[in-house]
C-alpha cells in the first residue's frame, strides 16, 4: 500500500502541552499508511533545563526509531522577527517543495500561519491545523489581537480542517469570525494517561524530599511559569488561603520565565515559607502525588492537559472559567471554576475544599469518570479519521491526482 507523506511543523519541540500533543500524535500514527516528516525550530525560547532537554531527546530518539524523519529548522521561531520569519517561510515552501507531501499539519499559531501558507504556495492538496489555544485575548494588545485575528480569517481560507482540542476553542473561532463552523473538528488533546492512572503511594517521601510536612494541606499546580498560566494569581490567593490557615503548603510544578518574580512576590508576601518550586520535573504524577488539591488559574487555557492528568489521578481541581477549561470541567459537579484573575474568589474555594474534603473526594471521582476520552489512544484515531475523511474527499474530487511531480 502508498504510503500518504504526512508533515508536521511546530515552532518548539519542548515537553509543552502543544508539543506533547504533537508527539503523542505521531508516535501513535499507523506507520504502514503515513510516512512522516516532523519540522521543527530549534526551541531556545523554551529556555529548557538539562532534564527536560534530555526528555525531548528521549521523545525525539522515540520518533527516529518509529521510522519518523526530523528536520530542524533554525529561522523557525515563536516570537515575531520578520528578518526570521521571512527565512523560515522560505524554507518551509522549499522543503514542501521537495517532498512533495499530501497532507501538511501545522500546530500553534506561529507555526500555523507561516506554515499553511508556504504549504499553500508550494501546492500541497490537504492542510491541517491545529492552534492549541488562541491569542485572541490574554496574550497581546488590542492591535496586535486585531492583526493576528485577521490573519487567522484569511490563512483558515486555505485550510481544510481546523482542529479544536475543545468546542469552546471553535466557539471562541466562530465567535471572532475565522472560518464557517463546518471547517471545525473537535478533538481533545490526548494524554499518556497510563502515567497518571493512580495516586500510587500516599507521597510521604516526595513530601520529605520538598520539605512539606506531613500534616499539611498540599495546593499543587502544574504548568510553565509564564504570565498566561496565571501564577501570579495563585501566589495571591496563597497569601489569602495562609492568613487563614497557617498549615497549608503551595508547590509549583515547571520551570519558566517568571521563577524570580515569583519568588519575589511569595517572599514580599510573607508566605515563602508555605511556598515550594520544584523547577521542570521528568515525573509529573510522582510530585502530584503529594497534592491535596490542584489549582489551574490560567488566564486562557487551549484545554489544559494537566487538568486531565490531575482528573485522572482522582485530585480535587479548581481551575479558571475560561477557554477549554469549560469543556473539562462540569463547576461543582466534577470540579470548581472560578473567574480568571480573582485571587479572591480562587482563595475562598481552597478554603472551602479545605474544610469539605468530602465534597472534593465526590467531584474527583466523577472527574475520573469522564478521564478515558482524553486517552492519547482516541486522539490518534480521530486524527487519523480527519486524514482518511480529507484524502478521499480529494481523491474523488480529482484534486490529488493534479500534484505536480516532484522535480
Amino acid at each position: 500500500m502508498k504510503k500518504t507523506r504526512l508533515v508536521h511543523v511546530i515552532t518548539r519541540f519542548d515537553k509543552g502541552g502543544s508539543a506533547e500533543n504533537t508527539f503523542l500524535t505521531l508516535a501513535g500514527l499507523d506507520q504502514e499508511a503515513y510516512e512522516i516528516l516532523l519540522v521543527m525550530g530549534l526551541s531556545h525560547e523554551s529556555e529548557m533545563g538539562p532534564q527536560e532537554r534530555v526528555s525531548v531527546e528521549g521523545n525525539l530518539s522515540r520518533l527516529r526509531e518509529r521510522g519518523i524523519r526530523i528536520e530542524v529548522l533554525p529561522e523557525l521561531l515563536r516570537r515575531l522577527s520578520p528578518f526570521y520569519d521571512v527565512m523560515a517561510f522560505v524554507a518551509l515552501w522549499r522543503l514542501f517543495r521537495r517532498e512533495r507531501p499530501e497532507i501538511v499539519h501545522t500546530h500553534t499559531s506561529k507555526a500555523g500561519l507561516l506554515g499553511r501558507w508556504a504549504a499553500w504556495l508550494a501546492g500541497v492538496p490537504l492542510i491541517v491545523h491545529t492552534p492549541h489555544g488562541h491569542v485572541f485575548w490574554g496574550y497581546f494588545g488590542p492591535a496586535k489581537t486585531r492583526l493576528f485575528v485577521l490573519l487567522e480569517r484569511l490563512s483558515a481560507l486555505l485550510t481544510d480542517r481546523l482542529v479544536m482540542l475543545t468546542k469552546q476553542e471553535g466557539i471562541d473561532h466562530i465567535r471572532f469570525g475565522i472560518a464557517a463552523a463546518e471547517k471545525f473538528t473537535t478533538i481533545h488533546s490526548g494524554i499518556d494517561l497510563g502515567r497518571f492512572s493512580a495516586r500510587g503511594p500516599d507521597g510521604i517521601e516526595t513530601r520529605k524530599e520538598l520539605g512539606i510536612p506531613e500534616e499539611a494541606f498540599v495546593v499543587g499546580s502544574v504548568g510553565r511559569l509564564t504570565a498566561i498560566k496565571g501564577h501570579c494569581v495563585l501566589i495571591e490567593a496563597a497569601r489569602k488561603v495562609i492568613a487563614r490557615h497557617k498549615n497549608t503548603v503551595f508547590v509549583f510544578l515547571g520551570a519558566g520565565e517568571l521563577l524570580e518574580e515569583l519568588r519575589r512576590q511569595a517572599s514580599e508576601g510573607g508566605i515563602a515559607n508555605h511556598v515550594r518550586f520544584t523547577g521542570w520535573q521528568s515525573d509529573v504524577g510522582r510530585i502530584m502525588s503529594t497534592y491535596d488539591l490542584c489549582a489551574f488559574p490560567s488566564l486562557n487555557e487551549g484545554m489544559g492537559r494537566a487538568i486531565v492528568e490531575a482528573m485522572s489521578m482522582g485530585i480535587p481541581i479548581i481551575a479558571s472559567r475560561i477557554g477549554g477549561i469549560t469543556d473539562l470541567m462540569d463547576d461543582g459537579v466534577s470540579g470548581f471554576l472560578v473567574p480568571p484573575a480573582d485571587p479572591e474568589a480562587l482563595a475562598d474555594r481552597i478554603v472551602y475544599l479545605m474544610q469539605h474534603p468530602e465534597r472534593g473526594r465526590r467531584m474527583a471521582k466523577k472527574a475520573l469518570e469522564t478521564v478515558a476520552e482524553y486517552g492519547s489512544g482516541a486522539m490518534v484515531r480521530k486524527i487519523e479519521d480527519v486524514y482518511s475523511d480529507l484524502l478521499s474527499r480529494k481523491v474523488n474530487r480529482g484534486v490529488l491526482a493534479c500534484r505536480p511531480a516532484k522535480p
